[in-house]
């Protein structure tokens, strides 16, 4: 464990009613260091009771809450802002601890975090309407935006603090309620995030946390109380369905952020470098465990040999090691599922005529470890075109025009974000338009940022996060007739 993490200051326990409690019967489970197997933490295993008792809570609550004023959420907000960034290095160190990214993509998570909660408390107090007047003229039409209610958020382990900011955030900013349900593979950031908002000031029962090893019976729970409005859901497509079906059972909102299989296109007339640049970017945030990741790398056959090359040196230059040690470039996947699925992917597409330019292979010693992989000429029947990769494996796939480029890129049930890399505006604007993804990224491998609205098409998800549409998602519009 790392030296600047004291595991006596961590939070383990439940957060419901602004207390900090054991589950029921004081159940726990393991918090495990995917780098060396250590085990961090023992966390409250939350169930059915508690779950009940986070939901009353907030639906007690919501009511008062919902009359707060926008500068009072605003505040809550920035203050909260305020102590993520001076918590910077002890939440990184939790980060790196219970997840394996390295510490200083553990920082940038922090950085990128923390600005979903300065955005969202500066789009709390611009929560506008409209007013105008019906084409008979005999009623005036007020339009006012008012809080779903009580929320029901659930988020991965891959990013355990943007993740939990960015649903929080704009539910405060909305003056919604919650019970959050955070990743079992990473509970400790989240809590970690929950103690920051109550050091903020938000009030008893707005932000209720169950953490639990049986996630499926909590967040039905939730979802079928007939408290909850409202869901918020970042993980797999199949968990989501399953939520999808329960929202539509009880007819609540619901946001899905899904998973995605990134097709990243480098045409003939692309500057190789900034693509390999680019490549890098996208490929090997969080050691690919991203749904923005790109998998699928369709490069113009007058390019390929020297850009697979070219990305392949700078993928073996990367340091495979612990995240918290100086000087890793590389961090463990999760878990040994994780690591077997990578492998078994890689395995499949080279007895289908794939070729490796580097990586492939599990360093030596305790961890989920993989090394930076580069394959070429991987045919397009491979299980890994069609299956979200999560790790450190990057796919090329040759192709000879750009209808052939725009067909294989959109040939995947998901549609998250795609990358193109051209110097021909027309080229980009093609693409841009013909990708049937909910974000592109033209000449860049980071699409992420808090003021632009996060999500995807198809089978990716619904709804939108961050920007200035974000915080709608947790609004309701009311029409009021006033007669004249």
């Amino acid at each position: 464990m790392s030296s600047s993490l004291d595991p006596t200051t961590l939070h383990t326990d439940l957060f419901i009613d602004g207390s900090w409690r054991k589950a029921a019967g004081e159940a726990t489970f393991t918090v495990e260091n995917p780098a060396t197997h250590e085990v961090i933490a023992e966390v409250a295993d939350g169930g059915l009771d508690d779950a009940l008792e986070a939901i009353a809570a907030a639906g007690r609550a919501q009511a008062t809450w919902s009359k707060s004023t926008p500068r009072e959420r605003a505040d809550i907000l920035r203050r909260a802002y305020d102590l993520v960034i001076a918590n910077t290095d002890r939440l990184a160190a939790i980060m790196t601890a219970e997840m394996g990214k390295p510490l200083a993509e553990a920082k940038g998570e922090v950085a990128y975090g923390a600005e979903f909660l300065r955005w969202f408390s500066e789009e709390a107090i611009r929560i506008g309407g409209d007013h105008t007047t019906s084409i008979d003229g005999n009623t005036r039409i007020l339009i006012s935006k008012e809080p779903v209610g009580p929320c029901v958020l659930v988020t991965p382990w891959n990013f355990p603090l943007a993740m939990g900011a960015r649903k929080i955030a704009p539910a405060v900013a909305a003056g919604c309620t919650m019970v959050f349900k955070p990743a079992e593979l990473t509970p400790l950031t989240s809590l970690a995030l929950v103690d920051i908002f109550r050091q903020a000031g938000l009030p008893d029962g707005v932000l209720n946390v169950v953490t639990t090893a049986s996630p499926a019976s909590v967040v039905e729970a939730w979802m079928n109380s007939g408290i909850a409005r409202k869901v918020s859901f970042t993980g797999s497509t199949e968990v989501g369905k399953i939520l999808l079906r329960q929202a539509a059972e009880n007819v609540m909102r619901a946001s899905m952020e899904l998973g995605g299989n990134a097709p990243f296109v480098v045409l003939p007339d692309a500057d190789l470098e900034r693509a390999v640049a680019g490549a890098m970017q996208a490929k090997m945030r969080n050691m690919g465990e991203a749904c923005t990741a790109a998998n699928r790398f369709f490069v113009h056959r007058s390019l390929a040999e020297e850009f697979g090359e070219k990305l392949a040196k700078r993928m073996a230059e990367l340091q495979v090691g612990n995240g918290a040690l100086e000087g890793a470039d590389v961090g463990p996947l999760i878990e040994q599922k994780a690591l077997d699925k990578v492998e078994g992917l890689v395995a499949d597409a080279l007895a289908k005529g794939a070729r490796i330019l580097t990586g492939g292979n599990r360093p030596e010693g305790p961890g989920y470890f993989y090394t930076p992989t580069v394959l070429t000429d991987v045919p397009l029947d491979a299980e890994l075109m069609t299956t979200e990769i999560f790790g450190p494996v990057a796919a090329i796939t040759p192709f000879d025009s750009e209808d052939e480029a725009v067909r294989l890129a959109n040939d995947t049930n998901w549609g998250l974000v795609g990358y193109v890399f051209t110097e021909s505006v027309d080229k980009a604007m093609r693409f841009s338009s013909e990708l049937e993804v909910g974000m592109v990224g033209l000449n860049t491998g980071l699409v992420s940022n808090p003021a632009a609205p996060f999500g995807g098409v198809k089978q990716s998800g619904l709804g939108r996060e961050g920007g200035k549409v974000g915080i709608d998602e947790f609004l309701e519009y009311k029409y009021t007739a006033i007669a004249r």
